[in-house]
Protein backbone atom coordinates (compact mmCIF):
# COMPACT_ATOMS: atom_id res chain seq x y z
CA UNK A 1 0.00 0.00 0.00
CA UNK A 2 1.53 3.34 -0.47
CA UNK A 3 1.78 6.00 1.50
CA UNK A 4 -0.04 9.75 0.74
CA UNK A 5 3.97 11.38 0.07
CA UNK A 6 3.99 8.59 -2.49
CA UNK A 7 0.46 9.85 -4.44
CA UNK A 8 0.41 12.97 -7.18
CA UNK A 9 -2.98 14.44 -6.23
CA UNK A 10 -4.32 16.89 -8.53
CA UNK A 11 -7.95 18.19 -9.50
CA UNK A 12 -8.55 18.68 -13.11
CA UNK A 13 -10.47 21.60 -12.94
CA UNK A 14 -7.39 23.31 -11.52
CA UNK A 15 -5.01 21.44 -13.81
CA UNK A 16 -3.02 18.70 -13.67
CA UNK A 17 0.44 20.15 -13.43
CA UNK A 18 2.11 17.26 -15.75
CA UNK A 19 3.86 17.66 -19.16
CA UNK A 20 1.06 15.84 -21.05
CA UNK A 21 -2.61 15.27 -19.15
CA UNK A 22 -2.56 12.05 -17.66
CA UNK A 23 -6.27 10.77 -17.98
CA UNK A 24 -6.11 9.46 -21.49
CA UNK A 25 -3.13 7.23 -20.63
CA UNK A 26 -4.93 5.87 -17.57
CA UNK A 27 -8.28 4.90 -19.14
CA UNK A 28 -5.95 2.99 -21.19
CA UNK A 29 -5.63 1.61 -23.90
CA UNK A 30 -8.91 2.10 -25.32
CA UNK A 31 -10.96 0.38 -28.02
CA UNK A 32 -11.03 2.93 -31.39
CA UNK A 33 -13.94 4.24 -32.68
CA UNK A 34 -13.84 4.25 -36.41
CA UNK A 35 -16.69 5.48 -37.45
CA UNK A 36 -18.75 5.59 -40.85
CA UNK A 37 -21.33 7.07 -41.74
CA UNK A 38 -23.36 9.10 -44.94
CA UNK A 39 -24.41 12.55 -44.74
CA UNK A 40 -27.61 13.71 -46.23
CA UNK A 41 -26.80 14.40 -49.56
CA UNK A 42 -24.91 11.41 -50.11
CA UNK A 43 -21.19 12.18 -48.93
CA UNK A 44 -18.88 9.50 -47.16
CA UNK A 45 -17.34 10.19 -43.96
CA UNK A 46 -15.05 7.82 -41.67
CA UNK A 47 -13.60 9.01 -38.50
CA UNK A 48 -11.56 7.48 -35.91
CA UNK A 49 -13.18 7.91 -31.81
CA UNK A 50 -10.74 7.08 -28.69
CA UNK A 51 -13.69 7.23 -26.60
CA UNK A 52 -15.31 4.22 -27.52
CA UNK A 53 -16.85 1.18 -25.88
CA UNK A 54 -20.00 -1.41 -25.69
CA UNK A 55 -22.49 -0.82 -23.17
CA UNK A 56 -25.10 -3.48 -23.34
CA UNK A 57 -25.24 -7.36 -24.27
CA UNK A 58 -29.04 -7.41 -24.98
CA UNK A 59 -29.26 -5.40 -27.50
CA UNK A 60 -25.92 -5.24 -28.22
CA UNK A 61 -25.11 -1.00 -27.96
CA UNK A 62 -21.70 0.56 -28.88
CA UNK A 63 -21.25 4.28 -27.76
CA UNK A 64 -18.46 6.90 -28.88
CA UNK A 65 -18.52 10.24 -27.64
CA UNK A 66 -16.99 13.20 -29.76
CA UNK A 67 -15.35 16.64 -28.62
CA UNK A 68 -17.02 18.72 -30.18
CA UNK A 69 -20.03 18.41 -32.99
CA UNK A 70 -18.44 17.30 -35.88
CA UNK A 71 -19.22 15.86 -39.35
CA UNK A 72 -20.09 12.49 -37.42
CA UNK A 73 -22.46 13.78 -35.19
CA UNK A 74 -24.32 15.67 -37.66
CA UNK A 75 -24.58 12.94 -40.52
CA UNK A 76 -25.75 10.27 -37.42
CA UNK A 77 -28.00 12.82 -35.70
CA UNK A 78 -29.90 13.30 -39.15
CA UNK A 79 -29.87 9.95 -41.14
CA UNK A 80 -29.83 8.03 -37.23
CA UNK A 81 -27.12 5.59 -38.75
CA UNK A 82 -23.75 4.59 -38.19
CA UNK A 83 -20.68 1.91 -38.86
CA UNK A 84 -18.31 0.96 -36.56
CA UNK A 85 -14.92 -0.74 -38.19
CA UNK A 86 -12.47 -2.34 -36.22
CA UNK A 87 -8.86 -0.97 -36.54
CA UNK A 88 -5.98 -3.98 -36.78
CA UNK A 89 -1.91 -2.81 -37.46
CA UNK A 90 -2.66 -2.89 -41.30
CA UNK A 91 -5.17 -0.17 -40.71
CA UNK A 92 -3.14 1.84 -38.28
CA UNK A 93 -1.70 4.15 -40.75
CA UNK A 94 -5.35 4.51 -43.03
CA UNK A 95 -7.13 4.73 -39.57
CA UNK A 96 -4.64 7.25 -38.72
CA UNK A 97 -5.30 9.44 -42.18
CA UNK A 98 -8.89 10.02 -41.49
CA UNK A 99 -8.26 11.71 -37.62
CA UNK A 100 -7.21 14.83 -40.25
CA UNK A 101 -9.18 17.89 -40.11
CA UNK A 102 -10.62 18.24 -43.18
CA UNK A 103 -14.28 20.43 -44.93
CA UNK A 104 -17.68 17.80 -44.48
CA UNK A 105 -17.50 17.88 -48.69
CA UNK A 106 -13.97 15.32 -47.94
CA UNK A 107 -14.44 11.45 -48.49
CA UNK A 108 -12.22 9.86 -45.85
CA UNK A 109 -12.54 6.92 -47.68
CA UNK A 110 -10.99 8.22 -50.57
CA UNK A 111 -8.35 9.94 -47.96
CA UNK A 112 -7.46 6.69 -46.40
CA UNK A 113 -7.55 4.63 -49.82
CA UNK A 114 -9.77 2.12 -48.20
CA UNK A 115 -12.93 0.68 -50.08
CA UNK A 116 -16.53 1.38 -49.21
CA UNK A 117 -19.07 -1.77 -49.10
CA UNK A 118 -22.30 -1.49 -48.92
CA UNK A 119 -24.00 -2.78 -45.54
CA UNK A 120 -26.96 -4.81 -45.66
CA UNK A 121 -29.19 -3.28 -43.06
CA UNK A 122 -28.60 0.40 -43.27
CA UNK A 123 -26.95 3.30 -45.91
CA UNK A 124 -23.43 4.04 -44.44
CA UNK A 125 -20.81 1.40 -46.35
CA UNK A 126 -18.14 -0.34 -44.09
CA UNK A 127 -14.58 -0.62 -44.15
CA UNK A 128 -14.15 -3.17 -46.27
CA UNK A 129 -10.34 -4.13 -45.04
CA UNK A 130 -11.64 -4.15 -41.49
CA UNK A 131 -12.16 -7.55 -40.27
CA UNK A 132 -15.10 -7.21 -37.87
CA UNK A 133 -17.83 -4.29 -38.63
CA UNK A 134 -20.96 -3.47 -36.84
CA UNK A 135 -24.33 -1.72 -38.43
CA UNK A 136 -25.94 0.36 -36.17
CA UNK A 137 -28.55 2.86 -35.32
CA UNK A 138 -28.89 5.79 -33.13
CA UNK A 139 -30.55 5.15 -30.36
CA UNK A 140 -29.42 8.02 -28.14
CA UNK A 141 -27.38 11.14 -28.15
CA UNK A 142 -26.52 13.25 -24.92
CA UNK A 143 -24.86 16.34 -24.39
CA UNK A 144 -22.40 15.82 -21.41
CA UNK A 145 -22.41 17.66 -19.06
CA UNK A 146 -20.24 18.78 -15.96
CA UNK A 147 -21.46 18.95 -12.25
CA UNK A 148 -23.07 22.20 -12.35
CA UNK A 149 -25.28 20.89 -15.32
CA UNK A 150 -23.70 22.93 -18.16
CA UNK A 151 -22.88 21.47 -21.45
CA UNK A 152 -19.23 20.59 -22.11
CA UNK A 153 -19.28 20.76 -26.18
CA UNK A 154 -18.93 16.97 -26.33
CA UNK A 155 -21.68 14.68 -27.87
CA UNK A 156 -21.94 10.50 -26.62
CA UNK A 157 -23.76 8.77 -29.25
CA UNK A 158 -25.17 5.60 -28.46
CA UNK A 159 -26.81 2.99 -30.82
CA UNK A 160 -28.21 -0.33 -30.92
CA UNK A 161 -26.21 -2.70 -33.07
CA UNK A 162 -28.44 -3.99 -35.88
CA UNK A 163 -25.76 -6.10 -38.30
CA UNK A 164 -22.13 -7.64 -37.55
CA UNK A 165 -19.46 -8.41 -40.43
CA UNK A 166 -17.20 -11.14 -39.24
CA UNK A 167 -14.30 -12.30 -41.73
CA UNK A 168 -14.04 -15.86 -40.93
CA UNK A 169 -10.74 -16.17 -40.10
CA UNK A 170 -11.24 -14.52 -37.01
CA UNK A 171 -13.69 -17.12 -35.52
CA UNK A 172 -11.92 -20.46 -34.32
CA UNK A 173 -14.06 -23.06 -33.46
CA UNK A 174 -16.81 -20.74 -33.24
CA UNK A 175 -15.66 -18.54 -30.91
CA UNK A 176 -13.83 -15.02 -31.74
CA UNK A 177 -9.98 -14.66 -31.59
CA UNK A 178 -9.38 -11.44 -29.84
CA UNK A 179 -5.79 -11.70 -30.08
CA UNK A 180 -5.89 -13.60 -33.49
CA UNK A 181 -7.30 -10.11 -34.59
CA UNK A 182 -4.80 -7.84 -33.86
CA UNK A 183 -6.62 -4.94 -32.45
CA UNK A 184 -5.50 -1.76 -32.22
CA UNK A 185 -5.87 0.11 -29.09
CA UNK A 186 -5.44 4.06 -28.17
CA UNK A 187 -3.38 4.60 -25.54
CA UNK A 188 -2.09 8.01 -23.91
CA UNK A 189 0.29 10.72 -24.90
CA UNK A 190 -0.03 12.34 -27.92
CA UNK A 191 0.98 9.37 -30.57
CA UNK A 192 0.82 5.72 -28.38
CA UNK A 193 -1.27 2.81 -29.69
CA UNK A 194 -1.40 -0.77 -28.77
CA UNK A 195 -1.24 -3.75 -30.78
CA UNK A 196 -3.19 -6.42 -28.58
CA UNK A 197 -1.69 -10.21 -29.84
CA UNK A 198 -1.68 -13.91 -28.61
CA UNK A 199 1.28 -12.23 -26.01
CA UNK A 200 -0.87 -10.37 -24.26
CA UNK A 201 -3.58 -13.02 -23.18
CA UNK A 202 -4.45 -14.58 -19.73
CA UNK A 203 -7.06 -16.57 -18.55
CA UNK A 204 -9.45 -16.25 -15.31
CA UNK A 205 -12.70 -18.25 -14.54
CA UNK A 206 -15.04 -16.06 -12.70
CA UNK A 207 -15.87 -17.44 -8.88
Amino acid sequence: MSSEDDIYFYEPAKGHGLRHNPLNAIVAPRPIGWISTISEDGILNLAPYSFFNAFNYVPPIVGFSSVGYKDTVRNIERTREFVWNLVDKTLAKAMNETSAAVGPEVDEFALAGVTPVASRLIKPPRVGESAVSFECRLTQLVPLLNVSGAEVGSWLVLGEVVGVHLRRSTLVDGIYDTAAAGHVARGGGPADYFEIGPDNLFRMNRP
